[in-house]
């Protein structure tokens, strides 16, 4: 009996010991799955993204270029020449330092003085003389005004302003707008408006002309001390009538001329 109850034990105990290994085994063999790896996904998003906007730059620096080879190129013909036309400068000198002698004695001091008569008189003088163009009118109010004349005339019709040219009295000037000038004074003379541009008092009314317009303008001569103002006064009348020349050929532009040209030939 003793032997029995002990081999039923025994056989109690291998079976326990069966189940429990074999309750280890299954959980040791229990696999558990994890969640996908995100970090890969991520991580490609954000390569695209970069690609991209890696394009998105190479397309506006393309863009960039493409605008700036459409921009003309400046070279050297595209300069205006600095040198002006002035085969009589010697004599053109002369006539520059005899007018602003005539300036300082006489046209000065009579302008200042006409300065200084009360602004209902002169604007009276002005209104009762002032026909035909006689005063600049849009001078005194600040209005803008076109170049008008025979010499915008010879202008329209293809003439350069030629040499550079200072006559007495009136100042700097080219070969063109002195022949203007001329032109200007005989259409006067033979139109005679009024009866105002012939005998005495056209030479009055001319005078008072010539002083009401001096005292409107602010140039005094060799107030700069520059010993260069011939060569300035030059340079800047020369390059207003070219500018000038531009705004008549718009429709029609000339040839571009050389920088090796002087303005005005």
């Amino acid at each position: 009996m003793r032997i029995r109850a002990l081999v039923a034990l025994l056989a109690v105990g291998v079976g326990a010991g069966a189940w429990g290994l074999g309750g280890c085994a299954s959980q040791g063999i229990i696999i558990h799955r994890m969640p996908p790896e995100t970090p890969a996904a991520k991580n490609a998003a954000a390569i695209q993204k970069a690609e991209a906007l890696a394009e998105a730059q190479q397309a506006a620096k393309n863009e960039q270029q493409s605008g700036a080879e459409a921009v003309p190129q400046l070279t050297a013909a595209d300069a205006p020449p600095l040198e002006t036309y002035d085969p009589w400068e010697r004599l053109n000198r002369f006539n520059y330092r005899f007018n602003a002698r005539f300036d300082e004695a006489v046209f000065l001091p009579v302008s200042n003085g006409y300065r200084r008569v009360p602004s209902p008189i002169r604007s009276g003088v002005n209104s009762t003389i002032g026909i035909g163009g006689l005063f600049d009118f849009a001078t005194k109010f600040h209005l803008a005004s076109a170049p008008t004349g025979f010499g915008t005339t010879l202008s329209k019709w293809g003439m350069h302003p030629g040499p550079f040219l200072v006559i007495p009295f009136f100042g700097p000037s080219t070969l063109r707008e002195g022949v203007g000038l001329l032109g200007d004074y005989g259409t006067s003379y033979g139109i005679n408006l009024a009866n105002l541009y012939r005998g005495n008092q056209s030479w009055g009314l001319g005078v008072l002309n010539a002083v009401d317009k001096r005292s409107n303008i602010s140039f005094r001569y060799y107030s700069t001390g520059s010993p260069f103002e011939y060569e300035t006064i030059r340079f800047l009348y020369v390059r207003k009538l070219l500018l000038e020349d531009e705004g008549l050929h718009k429709k029609d532009p000339r040839k571009p001329r050389t920088p090796d040209v002087p303005a005005g030939q």
